[in-house]
């Protein structure tokens, strides 16, 4: 037998079954879809503003970070060059310095034996549910629609997701309830309920305080672990009255907290953490996921943690006090791109919209199904760009809603992209729909909506 044959036998075994899943194109798609029309203006990716991004910066926080070794952990400088550019502990070498952020931005006690620092957001939450998954009987609790990145650590860790309905306030929690116990009724062992309480992605909906108090006395009578995901929380249109974190309000050790520093530290540095504080025999929950980490990623290089420590420490360990300048072009283009749609749809388009009061995203209702092959022809013909909500709800699911990022665009970019968009979506308009300009629509955006 031939290497060729020999290789295409190997290749016809059969691979994780996740692989074969629609979600996992999600991500590459949503990744990839600005190289394919790289002239277009796209509203798809929610990234953070890189209007202010300063390569000098990065020695600044480096400089910043050997200073704070030499300085308060008393290292000579062989230890800090040991520090920088050898292997580093596998729960990561700012655990201290990112308590002590969680403590002023958030309000979180979190002692730093209990942080993991991970290769961004998505390795925290891949090792926390590759630890809750230990046989077949385990599944996840999770709004729908939900963030395509849980969907695939999902699938990669073979833990089924049981959707939750969500509606203009975030998760029902008479679902969550009731879908709980319909599973554990069924046999399953449900572990954690996942949940994004301040302007989720894709929705962009916030939790009242009264719900995440709610949600605490579930998970507390019902036994069940929260796994908050908070990337946007810092970028309320009001800063000084950001709702608590769930997280700030746990007194019973229910909350793992999931973060990451790519939207409000530096995105490339690529350096996320876990806080598992929840006691596990000796020692914490944290320590067994350094386990799982020490098998996957070894350590999070230490040069990007220096450069976030740097950061931390540059600006008293407040990241809502660094963000100051980033989040008013967020309130900025969030205000412009709310009143751009009212000011191109009439209530008469069928065409609606939801109105955050901070965060990344604006998803728009069309009256026609939103699939890949809108946005391609919306690329292709209009020259813009966004994401079908379809991929948020999982294979098979049909929807008629999109999903507008405001984050990276000027203002210029916004008027014209928003232009484009009109075009694009009244060219698929009924024709007995009558198109305009220059008028208002209703923000209506419900638990019918996202069905």
């Amino acid at each position: 037998m031939s290497i060729r044959e020999n290789l295409a036998e190997l290749c016809s075994e059969p691979l994780h079954a996740s692989l074969a899943a629609a979600s996992m194109e999600s991500m590459n798609l949503l990744n990839n879809i600005s190289g394919t029309y790289p002239e277009a203006i796209s509203f798809a990716a929610g990234r953070p503003y890189e209007g202010f991004f300063d390569t000098d910066q990065l020695h600044e926080y480096l400089n910043v970070f050997t200073d704070y070794l030499r300085r308060e952990r008393g290292m000579t400088d062989q230890q800090v060059s040991r520090t920088l550019f050898q292997y580093g502990d596998t729960k990561g070498v700012i655990g201290e310095l990112i308590a002590r952020n969680l403590a002023v931005d958030e309000g979180i006690d979190a002692d730093p034996r209990s942080v993991v620092v991970t290769v961004g957001f998505q390795e925290a939450l891949f090792l926390v549910l590759r630890a809750l998954r230990a046989d077949d009987r385990d599944a996840l609790l999770a709004p729908s629609p939900t963030y395509v990145g849980l969907t695939g650590a999902a699938l990669l860790t073979d833990l089924p997701v049981i959707p939750v309905p969500s509606g203009e306030r975030g998760p029902d929690l008479a679902e969550l309830v009731g879908q709980l116990r319909a599973a554990r009724d069924a046999g399953r062992r449900v572990r954690a309920c996942y949940v994004t309480p301040d302007f989720a992605n894709p929705v962009g909906v916030s939790m009242t305080v009264v719900d995440r108090h709610r949600l605490l006395e579930i998970a507390a009578s019902e036994r069940l672990l929260l796994l908050e995901d908070n990337p946007y929380g810092l970028f309320h249109r009001t800063p000084d009255r950001r709702p608590p974190t769930l997280k700030s309000l746990d007194t019973e050790g229910r909350v793992v907290y999931l973060g990451s520093f790519a939207k409000s530290g530096v995105a490339g540095a690529r350096v996320g953490f876990a806080v598992a504080d929840q006691p596990m025999g000796d020692g914490l929950f944290a320590d067994e996921l350094s386990k799982i980490k020490s098998m996957l990623t070894v350590n999070t290089s230490p040069i990007a943690q220096a450069v976030i420590g740097g950061k931390l420490i540059a600006n008293d360990f407040s990241l809502v006090a660094a963000n100051t300048r980033e989040t008013a072009v967020y309130h900025s283009n969030l205000a412009q791109v709310l009143d751009g749609l009212a000011k191109r749809f009439r209530e008469g388009d069928g065409v609606s919209w939801n109105e955050p009061d901070g965060g990344f995203f604006v998803v728009v209702t069309v009256p026609f199904t939103v699939d890949d092959a809108f946005l391609d022809y919306a690329g292709r013909e209009h020259g813009v760009l966004f994401t079908p909500m379809h991929h948020f709800f999982g294979a098979g699911t049909e929807s008629c809603q999109l999903r507008l990022s405001i984050s990276t665009l000027t203002p210029e970019r916004i008027e014209e992209g928003l232009d484009r968009l009109a075009d694009a979506v009244t060219a698929r308009l009924p024709r007995s729909t009558p198109t305009t300009a220059g008028s208002t629509a209703p923000g209506g955006f419900g638990t019918g909506a996202l069905s």
